[in-house]
């Protein structure tokens, strides 16, 4: 089946917005415009790019969000909260061989030009069919496959080893700083709307063993930032709203 028309698989402009930006108001100021409370937010879908690894041709999805950033994620380089100047999602080969995911996503970085802290996610799933969808100023960037999938909570032991790199990634950026407790909350929220995307697409699981998100959002700096991101708060709805249709998108892909 086709993704529904409310997916984009294009790159809009960027956008400019103002930090104080609430529910019914416009952003401040748009592109080109320069006040001191606005951050420019990253492009919506990451920049793509492509590598070769031992004659392997593969690709990339870079953030660059500079300054005055912060990140939670449970991406297997630069986990966690913390300041984070860019995001990658790099797609490596399936039967990944490796045991440093983390010092290979570093390398892949440094060959970009990427400096200073950074999260970095891994997929087998071929980047190039990412899609994307937003909602109120909330960006939503996910690269899936779906060939080993399954439900959360089973009777199997778990392991201490490595697993194939992940196959449901998501990206999302906030036009808003969030508190700490704000964006775990958000974490949270991008997954159960991507387990409902999940079912609502016909697959019965709630994803697959190596799953990452990543949030971004602006620093508070002294601010204490949006203390909510559950789903039925203002950001964290339209949060939901924007992972839930780009991962239904991605999941119709595999349908």
């Amino acid at each position: 089946m086709r993704p529904p028309s409310w997916v984009r698989r294009g790159c809009g402009p960027s956008r400019t917005y103002d930090r104080r930006a609430v529910a019914g108001r416009r952003p401040a100021c748009q592109r080109g415009c320069t006040i001191g409370s606005a951050i420019r937010l990253p492009r919506q879908r990451g920049e793509l790019l492509a590598r070769q690894e031992e004659g392997i041709g593969l690709h990339h999805l870079v953030w660059r969000l500079g300054p005055g950033w912060r990140v939670c994620s449970s991406a297997v380089l630069g986990g966690g909260i913390g300041p984070r100047a860019w995001i990658l999602n790099a797609q490596v080969p399936g039967g990944y061989p490796r045991f440093d995911p983390d010092r290979h996503l570093a390398a892949i970085a440094a060959a970009e030009g990427l400096s200073g802290s950074g999260a970095g996610l891994m997929t087998a799933a071929d980047v190039t069919a990412r899609t994307v969808a937003d909602d109120g100023g909330v960006t939503a960037t996910v690269t899936s496959g779906l060939g080993v999938r399954g439900w959360a909570a089973v009777p199997a032991a778990g392991t201490d080893g490595p697993l194939p790199p992940g196959t449901v990634n998501i990206v999302v950026t906030l036009p808003v700083a969030l508190s700490d407790a704000a964006l775990v909350n958000a974490v949270a929220t991008a997954t159960e709307a991507k387990v409902q995307a999940l079912v609502e697409s016909g697959l019965d699981c709630s994803g697959t063993p190596t799953d990452a998100v990543c949030v971004a959002a602006p620093d508070p700096g002294t601010e204490p930032g949006e203390p909510f991101a559950g789903p039925r708060s203002l950001w964290g709805a339209r949060l939901a709203r924007a992972v839930h249709r780009a991962v239904l998108g991605s999941a119709l892909q595999h349908s």
